[in-house]
């Protein structure tokens, strides 16, 4: 069975939602699978001024209209409505992706991460609640105007695995979905190493020959041999979310796969280094 067989992708007609479409169409061809556009109607955006003149009920509708004109509308060139469903739903629009995913039993979700200034306050933000409430994967790029991916040859993964109960899961699924493209699959683990403020160190022979490196070396291959996979393993020591990031602005892969908290909430899923990594990596992160 196919790892990624249903791809839903939020869009808001913003220019960063219309770049991620290349990444759409890349995942798309690269798992043979079907895509889906969702877009959410937030009652947030209704003006004081509609809500005073009119009923809720015929503002809703109002705005449904208009969403689902944008929306058939929208990348009708790339995603031709008679081949990608579009759907459209109304409330919270982190929740209702999260649920519209939960209930289409979707595989990854792909949406760009929070524009200007406010993508560095992550936190808040659509993407943020879609990463703490979805179910299924979730692809997340930089905010850009443009966006142009590897090309479909260009297939270096990695994936950066902690040494917790969580990490058997996340090498797994990296393991499958790079096997199922025949990607080349490559892993990252960060130790901490002095301050957090002082600068990584990559890869030096004396954190390598450390008691900390040294276990996390053996408990890495536990977790390959447990999932039956055998790839390059580098570790970077250091500031975790600088290691991991230095790291991955030093290898040439297109995808970053992390491990999200299986348990979603306000303390759940994102309270670890999650944010951070989706914010400030160079290329596009898988949350799993």
């Amino acid at each position: 069975m196919a790892v990624i067989e249903n791809i839903l992708f939020p869009v808001s007609f913003s220019p960063s939602c219309a770049a991620m479409a290349a990444y759409v169409k890349r995942a798309a061809a690269l798992y043979s699978a079907k895509v889906s556009l969702v877009h959410v109607v937030d009652p947030a955006s209704y003006s004081g001024l509609e809500l005073y003149t009119r009923s809720p009920f015929e503002v809703e509708e109002e705005h449904l209209e208009i969403g689902r004109q944008k929306l058939d509308s929208f990348l009708a060139s790339e995603f031709p409505a008679s081949e990608y469903p579009r759907i459209l739903d109304s409330g919270d629009p982190a929740a209702q992706i999260a649920q519209v995913a939960r209930d289409g039993k979707f595989d990854l979700i792909i949406m760009p991460t929070h524009a200007g200034f406010f993508r560095q306050m992550l936190l808040g933000s659509t993407t943020a609640k879609v990463l703490n409430d979805a179910g299924c994967p979730v692809l997340t790029s930089k905010h850009a105007q443009t966006i142009a991916p590897r090309p479909l040859k260009h297939r270096e993964w990695l994936c950066a695995i902690g040494l917790g109960s969580n990490s058997q899961r996340v090498l797994r699924f990296a393991m499958n979905a790079a096997a199922a493209v025949q990607a080349r699959l490559r892993i990252i683990h960060a130790v901490q190493a002095g301050d957090k403020g002082v600068h990584v160190q990559m890869d030096l022979a004396e954190q390598l020959q450390s008691a900390e490196a040294s276990q996390a070396g053996q408990r890495i291959a536990e977790l390959q041999q447990s999932v039956g996979l055998d790839v390059p393993v580098r570790i970077a020591a250091g500031s975790i979310k600088e290691a991991l990031l230095e790291a991955a602005r030093e290898s040439d892969a297109d995808v970053l796969i992390i491990g999200r908290n299986p348990h979603p909430g306000s303390s759940g899923r994102l309270r670890d280094l999650t944010y951070a990594v989706v914010r400030d990596s160079p290329f596009p992160v898988v949350s799993v």
